[in-house]
């Protein structure tokens, strides 16, 4: 009998707490178009980020002595930022030494060709290797902003040369790995975690960045306040369009995010080409317009 009294207990136990997660499940929140727009705002802030420190990087390479001088005045992502390095500017660099640059914009706000306003400190460290088919990047944020978004955190990202084919010169593919914390003027702190891979597929080795174009695959979670967790995946591949400079609007304005939360599938789609600052966030059906960008 006491036996039975105790499988009758676990027994009822078990399904009482299949049906309490059951119920936690459904009342959970569904995605929103506004948490859309959060991750879009995260997107287009590591996409900047990630320009910044690939453009100071390759510039050790264009002239390691200068790379290419302290500041700078005509380059899309530093236009208006200071920068330092250790060694020093002026020391010519030897293969195998360790590179530090400090990207200073200021406290008052830089603000970059495509309309973005940066503050505070990036700081990128790589190890010089002119040799190298591959290349590794570490960077961290001091007191950064992103359109009054404050990042903190590390993140990687390693350069590798494609193979030339009779399609395609030879061109750069950036993988990035995310570990980064975005704090939004409202106090709201989200956590991303993933990895995006970025490679050029127009416009490498032209004299003008502006024509240059970028494909985006790659997956992340990020985990929203109320800790929820959302897995995001880019499952038609994203575009970015340096052209869309001319018209201060968002560079990303193709391909399509989906995103999975609670039982919950949304996708989130930036169009055609077009250089406008608008998006579609579907969720269960039903579509909503909604504003990228700054």
């Amino acid at each position: 009998m006491k036996t039975r009294f105790l499988m009758l207990t676990l027994i009822l136990s078990l399904v009482f707490a299949s049906c309490t997660k059951d119920t936690e499940t459904a009342n959970e929140p569904a995605i929103t178009a506004e948490e859309a727009t959060i991750n879009a705002k995260i997107d287009v802030a590591n996409d900047d980020v990630t320009d910044v420190a690939a453009e100071e990087e390759a510039n050790t390479y264009t002239n390691s002595t200068s790379g290419r001088s302290e500041s700078f005045t005509v380059t899309p992502f530093t236009i208006c930022a200071t920068v330092t390095r250790v060694p020093a500017f002026g020391t010519v660099i030897t293969p195998g030494t360790v590179v530090t640059k400090t990207i200073d914009f200021g406290t008052t706000g830089c603000t970059l060709p495509n309309g973005n306003v940066l503050k505070g400190k990036i700081i990128i460290s790589f190890t010089y290797e002119p040799a190298a088919t591959s290349h590794t990047i570490t960077y961290t944020f001091d007191n950064f902003y992103h359109n009054s978004i404050k990042f903190t955190g590390t993140k990687t990202f390693t350069r590798t040369m494609a193979p030339e084919t009779p399609n395609a010169p030879s061109h750069p593919i950036v993988t990035m790995n995310m570990d980064l914390t975005a704090t939004f003027p409202n106090g709201n702190v989200y956590t991303r975690v993933g990895q995006r891979v970025r490679e050029i597929i127009a416009g490498y080795g032209t004299v003008s960045w502006t024509d240059n174009v970028y494909k985006v695959t790659g997956s992340w979670t990020t985990t929203f306040p109320n800790t929820s967790i959302q897995t995001s995946t880019i499952t038609t591949p994203l575009i970015i369009k340096m052209s869309c400079v001319a018209v201060n609007k968002p560079l990303l304005v193709q391909g399509i995010i989906t995103f999975q939360r609670n039982n919950h599938t949304a996708t989130l789609d930036y169009g055609n080409g077009d250089c406008d600052n608008v998006a579609v966030f579907t969720i269960d059906g039903v579509s909503f317009t909604i504003i990228i960008g700054n």
